[in-house]
């Protein structure tokens, strides 16, 4: 009888044994997530470290930066064990690390950032299993150094601009802030006759809406992330719209809501559905239009003034307040961000000026419109049209025929509303047309450029 106790306790102590030894030897290695681990350190940088070992519970965390055969502890963590027989009894952690290399006595340069984390498992010799993170860095705490070339920036409201400028350093995200916008940068290696790789250069734009308080500076962040910010003279001029009062006839809705009809509720007011296209509508389209200048060719294609449509009069101009009425009383009002040019019904639209065809389609209340890319973030659009003779992705010359004037979307009559976006705002068209403004504000800055490099 005594046997078989003995037995039957033996056999149950083997069998914890095994079971402890079968838990105690698992070997999953722990998991390590990192965000903000990049080949940078900049002057601070943060990390968000997490940690899990479901098994045996987490046991030991370092972080180490080495550098010229200095080895610099960043971080470290021992973690409570419930005893030697359970394991841990940590199964997830997580922590905040903030990295000050100058303020840790750590120069610029190349260096190694390595994490490394171990659990309560005896695997290894009772070492644990191990998860290692190693990753080359190049510390950089110097922000880069921003010289402004171009001297004069005199903007009008609505209106656009160059600035020109160098770099210290290559810069991932340089350009210009004007109030909320950014203006990114491009190269100026890109332009004939630049030899220099530190210029940059950034068109920008004034909204309608953007007065004398609008700020302006320019924006580097370099690989590490350090950011610097320097402000450029400049003088904006304000600029008084007209205003148009446009009269709705029921001749008009009778003859242009029909277009429309797959984006209208059947059971409304002819004037309801005008006021649905002329708002809801116009704003879904405005930004669609505005949304292709979001991807740029980083090439100069045009070059002197931009083309008008010929032997045409102007019949609304940018920016204009319109005012619509319905048998007298207004019933919306609307900015209009282009400008309308009339000349006989489905006459030839020729490109205003090199550049490659990025869009043709209907859009709306721009009817069928063809838009050109003419690098660096300055496109044309060309809508109301009747027909459309090019293609995207074709290079188009300075007054080569892109399609025909027509009455297409919420055009009361036959005209080409032409319009000018940079980047991401509509801009005066006005501008590009005069040769002087072009010489002043663009071209003799890009000559400038030239002579230095």
């Amino acid at each position: 009888m005594k046997i078989r106790i003995v037995a039957a306790i033996t056999c149950i102590a083997v069998i914890v044994i095994a079971l402890i030894l079968v838990l105690r030897l698992e070997g999953e290695n722990p998991v390590l997530k990192i965000d903000g681990l990049s080949s940078s350190l900049k002057a601070s940088q943060n990390f968000f470290i997490s940690v899990s070992d479901k098994k045996s519970g987490i046991r030991r965390i370092q972080v180490v930066l080495n550098k010229n055969d200095k080895e610099t502890v960043l971080y470290e963590k021992e973690l409570p064990m419930t005893n030697f027989i359970m394991g841990g009894s940590v199964y997830d952690y997580e922590f905040d690390l903030q990295i000050k290399p100058k303020e840790i006595g750590i120069s610029d340069g190349q260096g190694i950032l390595s994490i490394y984390v171990s659990d309560c498992s005896w695997r290894g010799w009772l070492h644990g299993n191990n998860t290692i993170i190693k990753q080359e860095v190049i510390i950089d705490t110097v922000k880069p150094k921003i010289n402004v070339v171009s001297q004069q920036h005199n903007i009008s409201q609505g209106g656009s601009g160059l600035v020109v400028y160098s770099l210290s350093e290559p810069c991932p995200e340089n350009g210009v802030v004007v109030g909320n916008n950014f203006f990114p940068g491009y190269s100026a290696s890109k332009i004939p006759g630049v030899k220099e790789d530190h210029f940059y250069m950034s068109f920008i734009a004034l909204n309608y809406r953007q007065g004398k308080e609008t700020q302006m500076f320019i924006k580097a962040v370099d690989q590490a992330g350090n950011a610097s910010k320097t402000g450029f003279l400049h003088y904006i001029k304000p600029v008084t719209f007209k205003k148009d009062i446009i009269n709705i006839s029921d001749r008009f809705l009778d003859q242009k809501l029909p277009e429309f009809d797959d984006d209208l509720p059947e059971n409304a007011s002819a004037v309801e559905k005008f006021l649905i296209v002329n708002n809801k509508l116009r704003t879904n389209n405005t930004k669609k239009l505005k949304s292709i200048g979001n991807n740029t060719e980083n090439t100069l294609f045009w070059q002197g003034p931009f083309l008008r449509l010929p032997n045409s009069a102007r019949k609304a101009s940018f920016a204009d307040h319109r005012e619509y009425r319905y048998n007298g009383e207004k019933i919306d009002e609307q900015y209009h961000m282009g400008i309308d040019l009339a000349s006989t019904a489905h006459t030839p639209v020729p490109a205003s000026n090199s550049g490659k065809v990025v869009f043709t389609g209907y859009i709306g209340i721009y009817g069928k419109t063809v838009v050109i890319d003419h690098g660096f973030g300055l496109f044309s659009a060309y809508s109301h049209l009747n027909t459309i003779e090019t293609e995207a992705d074709k290079i188009v010359s300075k007054g080569e025929i892109i399609g025909k004037t027509g009455l297409t979307g919420l055009a009361g009559g036959d005209h080409l509303h032409f319009a000018m976006i940079l980047h991401n705002t509509f801009v005066n068209p006005v501008e590009w047309w005069d040769p002087v403004w072009i010489k002043n504000n663009i071209t003799n800055k890009i000559k400038e450029i030239k002579s230095k490099g």
